[in-house]
């Protein structure tokens, strides 16, 4: 019933967004979103968040995989909000969210509220890393409609790596903003997992290890060592070229195969960003972290001088 109210509500915004000016038309797709995020959010066992292309995709492979392993499930589909809980009522259903719609349509923009009373997984990337990211996923993969309605540059506009990754709308500075907010709500989350992507791709068995326990799973050395293998960089780009994961959309699929840029799973290089810019430009894109970012995730100058 939820699936068919689902698609009745989609096909009613998108009918009443041709009659209206394009802000009210975003406003409305965004508020259809919200809407479903907030069901998922009412009935889910935990959240994962994440800002977009900190690397959940990744993440959730290796979730999906563990669980496969633990419930013998098929390996070709990913775990959605419910799905495997359809197959199997002891795993718990997981919502996924870029916390973006959600926020917008309970009011709490400004604060982590929604987040206080569940077992929520934070996922962090360094958030110059996740600029350079968001650009190829905006030139290479994102639909025009998605461009407009979340205040990205135009589609087809000519801009540069460089000048993305200033842009206001979508740029650091607004990586920058969401990384702060939830650096100010830490403390008001009961239950909360911190994630760092450096870390995970540095030591993926041991931080799904804390992953796994979170989720109140056994931590089984054997499938800690199968995850990492299975959702490993060369793996999964060679799973992305068969369309393995047909049976989960698009999630993890190429564009155009024959195209490394339109992939999914494109470079996951730490610190990549650095092949974008020049020296001053990254002089210039540290300086603005060091002087914006607060210090919660490691990624300013001062605490990665203080941790090493």
């Amino acid at each position: 019933m939820h699936m068919i109210i689902k698609r009745l509500i989609k096909w009613l915004v998108r009918a009443i967004s041709v009659f209206l000016p394009e802000e009210k038309a975003h406003d409305l797709q965004r508020w259809r979103r919200g809407k479903e995020e907030f069901w998922k959010y009412n009935r889910c066992q935990y959240v994962f968040a994440s800002y977009g292309k900190s690397g959940r995709t990744w993440v959730r492979v290796m979730i999906s995989r563990y669980y496969q392993l633990v419930y013998k499930l098929p390996d070709n589909i990913l775990m959605g909000f419910d799905n495997y809980t359809r197959l199997n009522s002891s795993i718990p259903k997981i919502f996924f969210t870029h916390d973006n719609y959600l926020r917008r349509y309970t009011g709490n923009v400004d604060s982590k509220k929604d987040f206080y009373d569940k077992k929520t997984v934070l996922l962090v990337r360094n958030p110059i890393d996740v600029a350079v990211s968001q650009f190829h996923q905006w030139k290479f993969r994102m639909r025009p409609e998605k461009k407009a309605m979340n205040n990205y540059p135009p589609h087809d506009a000519e801009v540069s790596v460089y000048d993305f990754v200033k842009h206001e709308g979508q740029g650091l500075n607004h990586i920058i903003d969401f990384m702060n907010n939830w650096a100010r709500e830490l403390p008001h989350i009961k239950e909360l997992l911190v994630v760092r992507y450096e870390d995970l791709r540095a030591n993926p068995e041991q931080e799904m290890e804390r992953i796994v326990e979170f989720l109140n799973l056994e931590a089984i050395p054997e499938y800690l060592a199968d995850t990492a293998e299975f959702a490993s960089v060369e793996n999964l780009r060679k799973k992305e070229r068969e369309n393995y994961f047909w049976r989960s959309g698009s999630r993890v699929q190429a564009k155009d195969v024959n195209d490394p840029n339109t992939y999914k799973v494109r470079k996951a290089k730490v610190g990549g960003y650095r092949d974008y810019f020049d020296d001053n430009q990254v002089a210039e894109l540290v300086a603005l972290v060091d002087s914006r970012m607060l210090p919660a995730f490691g990624y300013t100058t001062s605490e990665a001088s203080e941790a090493g």
